[in-house]
């Protein structure tokens, strides 16, 4: 049988012989930064949503791309609704909560109204959402990808100046096995590493007081450290945290003064702090 794979070769990466663009941000968008995972459920998008408003509330000008266009998550955790209107036809105004300007397909489509669409239709509504959106003056867009290392990921790394990835995964060794594919896509494609978030780390239980950790501990510490990557910290796995998420209150805005919200806001801290942001100038 013919072997279609080598196994010890590295596939090359369907159109990505140009150079990557140094120029092609919209308008008024100083850094793009994506927030990604090569797993589903691993709370990527619940990271995205609350480091956004964390960074807002460093006086940034933010905004939040869903890019997640299977599982649109970002209106119901950022406590907004309705369809954004278009003046002119072309130019869609975003809508904006807790300091975040967003846009999400989620706002387009019925909460409960699958998209099932094929790549090409894919990359197109993400450079629409890009760049037909009038984002205005932003300091920051970040950019909550889908998982794996697909259309979406590709679309954004090619066709625009991504300042650097955040990669957010569980401790667990069957999360940090798809992270890894996620941190080499990346690689490949010429976009920064910002650093690894380990979600879900350990929580504190109610009974015993008594910190546990389900997932194991320390797996995306002992990642980054492997791969000579910053570690940005560990987020809890906390109730507080989900009912801020599925009532459009993130926990950062709810319980600024929480252990929760700080470590949020350690993490944004990071981001802006580090040589990949300070680089990411156009």
């Amino acid at each position: 049988m013919e072997q279609f794979v080598d196994a010890g070769a590295k596939p090359n990466i369907i159109g990505t012989d140009a150079p990557r663009p140094q120029d092609k941000n919209p308008d008024g968008i100083d850094r793009i930064i994506a927030i990604a995972s090569g797993k589903g459920g691993v709370g990527k998008s619940t990271v995205s949503a609350n480091l956004a408003v964390a960074l807002a509330a460093k006086g940034l000008k933010v905004g939040l791309l869903d890019a997640d266009v299977y599982g649109p998550s970002q209106p119901r955790m950022l406590g907004v609704s309705g369809r954004p209107s278009s003046p002119d036809g072309q130019t869609i105004l975003p809508l904006r909560n807790h300091g975040v300007t967003l846009m999400s397909l989620g706002l387009m489509m019925p909460e409960d109204e699958a998209i099932i669409w094929r790549g090409p239709m894919l990359m197109g509504a993400l450079e629409q959402m890009m760049n037909q959106v009038e984002w205005g003056k932003l300091d920051v867009l970040l950019v909550d990808l889908p998982p794996g290392t697909g259309d979406v990921q590709m679309t954004l790394s090619q066709k625009f100046f991504v300042a650097g990835a955040v990669v957010v995964s569980t401790p667990q060794d069957i999360a940090l096995l798809d992270a890894r594919k996620g941190i080499d896509m990346f690689k490949r494609m010429e976009v920064p590493l910002f650093g690894l978030i380990e979600n879900m780390a350990s929580f504190v239980c109610d009974g015993c007081g008594k910190e546990h950790h389900p997932f194991g501990s320390g797996g995306a510490r002992a990642e980054a450290e492997k791969i000579g990557a910053p570690f940005l910290g560990e987020l809890p796995l906390d109730l507080e945290i989900r009912i801020g998420a599925d009532g459009g209150v993130p926990i950062v805005v709810s319980k600024p003064d929480s252990p929760q919200a700080e470590a949020f806001k350690r993490i944004a801290d990071q981001l802006v702090n580090s040589e990949v942001y300070a680089q990411a100038v156009l």
